[in-house]
């Protein structure tokens, strides 16, 4: 079989029907005989390339969404406002950002904890948990009389109580120091450690850092 060539080169045009067979070719020296090479399948190239190309792209979401979770779960966790207990410092509807890893809260701080045993639900869709602001820690004594708040025997000064809010009295108590004393801001809509009791460490979610939603009233706690 003979196919004629141009002859200013000795380039063939390549055909798949052809691939592999010896063709006597025609060229400036005479007839010669010549393989053609296989074709190349570049489609299916481009196909294997967009393939791997897009399951890179899964591998990669698929990390970064296990890695999502595993902040979420180990890091950090958003916890929305159920009550007016937290009042003004935190409305009903706000959400603040729960640092799960700072179980070692100061004085003043707001921590998330589990319901304690002695306070149960009083309906279905009462939270699991609950918010409020620590007042005493292990070792301290806390008393409460006069709507005035002592720890160690020293008033404290408590500037983010809601205006106007009464202390009711508590008598004198000491602190375990595997234990927390906490109240709510809005102290007349609040039920805290006046009722339940020092709650335990053991018990606590962690400590609400930040207040971030709605967006107007961002910032840290």
């Amino acid at each position: 079989m003979t196919i004629p060539v141009d002859p200013d080169s000795s380039r063939i045009s390549e055909q798949s029907a052809l691939a592999g067979r010896t063709l006597r070719v025609q060229g400036e020296a005479g007839i010669e005989a010549k393989e053609i090479p296989p074709v190349r399948p570049r489609a299916h190239a481009r196909r294997k390339s967009a393939q791997r190309e897009a399951l890179s792209w899964v591998i990669t979401i698929g990390l970064a969404v296990l890695v999502t979770l595993g902040v979420k779960q180990f890091l950090f966790q958003p916890y929305s406002i159920p009550s007016e207990s937290m009042e003004s410092t935190l409305l009903v509807g706000d959400r603040v950002v729960v640092a799960r890893l700072s179980k070692d809260p100061s004085r003043g701080d707001v921590v998330v904890f589990e319901r304690p045993p002695n306070d149960p639900k009083s309906k279905p869709d009462d939270p699991d948990v609950l918010i409020k602001r620590v007042i005493a820690i292990g070792g301290d004594t806390v008393e409460i009389k006069g709507g005035k708040v002592f720890i160690n025997g020293a008033e404290t000064k408590e500037g983010y109580v809601r205006s106007g809010a009464i202390t009711t009295d508590l008598p004198l108590a000491t602190i375990a120091e595997d234990e927390l004393f906490v109240m709510g801001d809005n102290r007349e809509h609040s039920l805290d450690g006046r009722i339940f009791g020092p709650i335990k460490k053991s018990s606590l979610v962690g400590r609400a850092i930040a207040r971030i939603w709605p967006l107007d009233r961002l910032g840290t706690l």
